[in-house]
């Protein structure tokens, strides 16, 4: 969802986000002998390549994660049309008389399809109803309208028609139907869990799957003098009234309209497409080392966030920056923003930390734990996890720990948009290093996806927003609270939603998002790829 719209270096806005906002080293050791409760996997005989980081659950009550998972399916079951399977992008807090968006995305689509695998494992749903879902919601994808030469969806469809949005419900402004790279990304990683998980709607998934080619987004050029290209943020089929480059990467067919954008950095949401990508063999291996780890330490480049420290290393012939931001007396690799969702998302279907041990089994666990200290020690809010979400006031709107984002705006933490600005040393001087935060903002997703690596603390801290800031309805955590005021955003949004379930499934279900990504290709391909790095991340001194 996270697209760069223009060529100007850290200019980031989402598809979804924009228009909804109407335009706008701590890994845990020891695997539990858990006790297993009714409807909720024990932690059995685990294949390395995709087991928990959360081994450790002591003090997590399951009974009380299974409450909030049945709650959540809830919430998803009233999203979805029954006719089409198709659910909608948000409702508010009726989950018995729900009233539907009206548009959705392949990424919510995809969410949906991994949610119902997720409740079928935790015994939510039965396995015939699983299959009766998933095989509605396959039929429709069959029918859609889409991109014939590269198998694309359009980003926007009615729930209830499967028809292309062309004039958006809201508001009557027309929509230019788009492809976009990321959110057909999630979509295919959901295609790939449920062919896995469910064998019999598995043809299914397969004949969409095997219509989708990535690299009509690959721009081999797009980094001159660096041995692979970058992904553009999507595509239209039809020109639109806005900017965009001509072209066709795959050959095929007409030309289309791409995006000024490329995705030039690597923790963010975009790499679920490089690495689907990269294990379909539709994109080089180099092309995940051409993305940046973090900007150049130049002045230049002084405009980010704050200087980089860290050294160059080679991979594959692509010299990379191994540079990270320092905060708290820890070496990160920020993301865009610094939300959880463009650092842990991909994180719930390839096994980063184990596969990439001396990158990401290092950024994740810190990243977690930075979110964590600036919550509850920084900023002082009492709660912590912070990611884009609904605003408690209406709308929606981009949530970060700013000290963790590459954009020197940041994502703020607060309803008053509070900005940090430490400065960018022999080149910007600091403008507010140590502001007073107002009303944080958290959203409960995102300490659901912090729960891979802090379980107890991210458990602790979902049962006080639910507690002591009644942010719960009948379908699961509303989807964001705002923590001084107590403003509650009540309603549910399908992706949060998607990846609340996504997360318990992993940690509860035993994996079985991830067990049922990584088989085949994704584990023989991506898992020596990213092994061999290593980034600049860890603890000062």
């Amino acid at each position: 969802m996270n697209k760069r719209f223009d060529a100007t270096p850290g200019f980031s806005i989402a598809t979804r986000r924009q228009l909804l906002a109407g335009a706008a080293a701590f890994a845990v050791t020891g695997l539990a002998a858990a006790t297993a409760q009714p409807g909720l996997a024990a932690p059995g005989a685990q294949s390395p390549s995709y087991f928990s980081r959360a081994r450790n659950l002591g003090g997590v009550d399951r009974k009380v994660i299974k409450r909030w998972a049945q709650d959540t399916w809830k919430s998803l079951v009233a999203m979805t049309d029954p006719a089409t399977g198709l659910p909608a992008d948000y409702i508010g807090e009726s989950i018995t008389a729900p009233k539907r968006s009206g548009f959705t995305s392949p990424t919510n689509i995809g969410g949906y399809m991994w949610s119902t695998v997720v409740a079928r494992e935790l015994n939510i749903i039965s396995a015939s109803e699983c299959r009766e879902r998933l095989t509605r919601t396959l039929t429709t994808l069959a029918g859609l309208k889409h991109h014939e030469p590269s198998g694309m969806l359009y980003n926007w469809y009615d729930e209830a028609t499967g028809e292309v949005i062309t004039v958006w419900p809201e508001n009557g402004n027309p929509v230019a139907p788009f492809m976009s790279s990321v959110d057909n990304g999630w979509f295919a990683a959901a295609l790939m869990v449920v062919r896995n998980a469910e064998p019999k709607v598995a043809a299914l998934a397969n004949t969409i799957l095997g219509r989708m080619d990535f690299g009509i987004f690959y721009n081999k050029d797009a980094r001159p003098g660096v041995a692979a290209g970058l992904l553009r943020g999507g595509f239209y089929d039809v020109k639109p009234p806005v900017e965009t480059v001509q072209g066709n990467y795959l050959g095929k067919g007409a030309d289309v309209y791409y995006t000024m954008n490329h995705y030039d950095v690597t923790n963010s949401e975009p790499r679920i497409a490089t690495y689907i990508g990269i294990a379909l063999g539709q994109l080089p291996p180099a092309h995940y080392f051409a993305t940046m780890r973090v900007f150049p330490d130049t002045c230049d480049w002084s405009w980010q966030e704050q200087k980089p420290v860290g050294e160059h290393r080679m991979y594959m012939g692509i010299d990379v920056f191994e540079g990270a931001y320092t905060y708290r007396g820890m070496r990160i690799v920020p993301s865009w923003g610094g939300d959880m969702f463009e650092s842990l998302m991909p994180d719930l279907f390839v096994p980063e930390s184990d596969w990439a041990p001396k990158a990401w089994g290092i950024n994740h666990p810190l990243t977690v734990r930075a979110q964590r200290e600036f919550g509850m020690d920084d900023a002082k809010y009492g709660y912590w996890g912070f990611s884009p979400a609904s605003h408690p006031n209406g709308g929606y709107s981009e949530w970060g720990v700013d000290a963790l984002g590459m954009s020197s705006d940041g994502y703020p933490s607060d309803v008053e948009r509070t900005s940090v600005d430490t400065g960018f040393d022999g080149c910007r001087p600091a403008g507010n290093p140590t502001p007073s935060w107002g009303d944080g903002v958290v959203t409960p997703h995102a300490a659901f996806l912090a729960m891979e690596y802090e379980p107890r603390e991210a458990y602790d801290n979902l049962v006080k927003i639910e507690r002591d800031l009644a942010a719960y309805g009948a379908g699961g955590f509303f989807d964001a609270v705002a923590v001084k005021s107590g403003t509650v955003a009540r309603r549910y949004l399908s992706l949060d939603q998607a990846m609340v379930l996504g997360a318990i499934g992993n940690v509860f279900g035993d994996n079985v998002i991830r067990r049922n990504f990584v088989q085949g290709d994704v584990e023989r391909v991506i898992k020596p790829l990213i092994a061999v790095e290593e980034f600049g991340a860890g603890l000062v001194g």
